[in-house]
């Protein structure tokens, strides 16, 4: 096992963004992250002791619009369950897949929740990446392996056969080792290589598995390394999917939340001038002149100042100027410029009604921004389950699984609307006149929240037909639908 020092090493791009990163960890963590943070995210004034600047930083407070506005985007995108397409049936293929359904990472989150962690990681860092990986010891199945942005340490692609493929790939992990405590694991921190090498004439994938060295040098030494396999083949290329905002390649794109971030920061410097304004200046100051110097004054509603001095005066000096209004001001401005960035949920809501066109142009940039990720993450994800699929399969190549095998589609229909009941019947007439097709009275049903999403125009015709309707109308229902029609709907 020989010592390396190389195995480590970041990407330059790493190097470039990470700063940035723990930026955007720490905003959504909160106000608790970003006042451990101190200088990083406010200057110390001058001349302020250490003790000073904690109470300086202490009284003021975090707005949390980033976090609201994740929070947003995500409910926009599961809004509506993912679409999910997995085999059928009783085999060893179908049963695989369906046990990988309900736990894809071996650590019990579904395939739906594992799509909401990932488009979690990449709203907020904009990077992340899926590592697909066979455990065995009577599982013996294929799964999932979560790494966040700051956990992709270095990577490589190279050009085989007219393609871009990843040839290298150093991911960071930290992994529970055996101590003398069992109610108290201890932590190691390791390092996983993977290289698309050239063995006689075939690629093929190889790991290794580096940790320091007890010594504790920094140095790094060489635990492990294997050729993983699957149907007694190594796998021809590394098993890992990146998932970005905008496509699944290695390189590194921007956080859509950057901007947001950036104008919340100085959201909160300027949060944090203001309170220390307000702290100096928002309670009186009182003042005396003529007092012998060694009286002792006291103020309240229950004491007097007396004193026989001629000339005496007393009073309270107060704050007056615009200095702190220029503060309030500039929140206010900072407050609806993070609103146009994207925190709509921040909006104060209008006194008066809004058309559904002008709320739909309202928030067709969000829309847009979100309708991206989701269709981005779709794909990367989609890559990642053919992995799945194929290890459980017979094809020879990963590259021959396709969208008819399986796939995920998150949801990129973000118009809250839902049927009245005179539309309900308007597209009912309509079909029945043949003027749409059963598929897209379904379709609108469906957009309408009337139907499950993802239902299928023969499964919901499947469902008709295993529970028709009664053939006779009651009077209380026709007495029920006049008086829908009569009040213009409900929905």
């Amino acid at each position: 096992m020989t010592p390396c020092m190389a195995a480590n090493h970041c990407h330059a791009l790493y190097d470039k963004h990470s700063d940035f990163w723990q930026t955007l960890r720490d905003v959504i963590i909160g106000e608790r992250a970003i006042k451990a943070g101190g200088t990083r995210y406010v200057p110390r004034l001058e001349g302020q002791t250490e003790p000073a600047y904690r109470v300086f930083i202490d009284r003021s407070y975090f707005y949390g619009a980033t976090t609201r506005t994740v929070s947003g985007y995500l409910g926009m995108i599961f809004r509506r369950d993912p679409v999910v397409k997995l085999p059928e049936g009783s085999g060893p293929l179908a049963t695989a897949l369906a046990g990988f359904h309900l736990d894809a990472d071996l650590l019990g989150k579904s395939l739906e929740e594992y799509a909401r962690e990932v488009a979690f990681e990449v709203i907020v860092m904009g990077r992340c990446g899926t590592l697909i990986d066979w455990q065995g010891d009577g599982e013996d199945r294929a799964y999932f392996s979560l790494y966040k942005a700051e956990d992709i340490l270095n990577w490589r692609e190279e050009r085989i056969d007219g393609r871009l493929q990843l040839t290298l790939l150093v991911l960071r992990e930290i992994v529970e080792v055996e101590g003398d405590d069992p109610f108290c694991p201890g932590l190691r921190e390791q390092v996983r290589v993977l290289r698309l090498v050239s063995v006689a004439g075939a690629w093929q994938c190889q790991v290794e598995i580096w940790a320091p060295e007890s010594e504790g040098k920094g140095k790094l030494q060489l635990l492990d390394s294997c050729t993983p396999v699957r149907h007694g083949k190594p796998l021809p290329n590394i098993p890992f999917v990146f998932h970005g905002p905008n496509f699944s390649r290695a390189g590194v794109e921007e956080s859509p939340i950057a901007d947001i971030v950036t104008a919340n920061l100085y959201h909160f410097r300027l949060m944090t001038d203001f309170q220390h304004g307000m702290h100096f200046t928002a309670l009186p100051t009182a003042w005396v002149s003529g007092f012998p110097k060694d009286t002792e004054l006291r103020i309240g509603s229950s004491v007097a100042w007396v004193t026989e001095q001629l000339g005496a005066t007393a009073g309270f000096l107060e704050f007056k100027g615009e200095g702190l209004n220029s503060f309030e001001k500039a929140l206010d401005r900072v407050e609806r410029l993070l609103s146009v960035l994207g925190a709509r949920l921040l909006e104060s809501q209008k006194k008066v009604s809004e058309s559904a066109e002008a709320l739909q142009l309202r928030q067709s940039g969000e829309s847009s921004v979100v309708a991206g990720i989701s269709l981005a993450v779709s794909k990367s994800l989609c890559s990642a389950m053919r992995w799945v699929y194929w290890w459980h399969s017979t094809e020879e190549h990963p590259d021959m699984i396709s969208a008819d095998h399986c796939f995920i589609e998150l949801n990129r229909d973000f118009d809250v609307v839902r049927l009245s009941g005179k539309e309900i019947q308007a597209l009912v007439l309509a079909w029945q006149a043949g003027a749409i097709s059963h598929e897209t009275m379904l379709h609108q049903f469906e957009r309408g929240s009337v139907l499950p999403p993802g239902r299928s125009a023969d499964e919901e015709r499947a469902l008709i037909n295993a529970n028709p309707a009664p053939t006779t109308v009651t009077a209380a229902t026709t007495t029920a639908i006049s008086m829908d029609q009569g009040q213009g709907g409900y929905g």
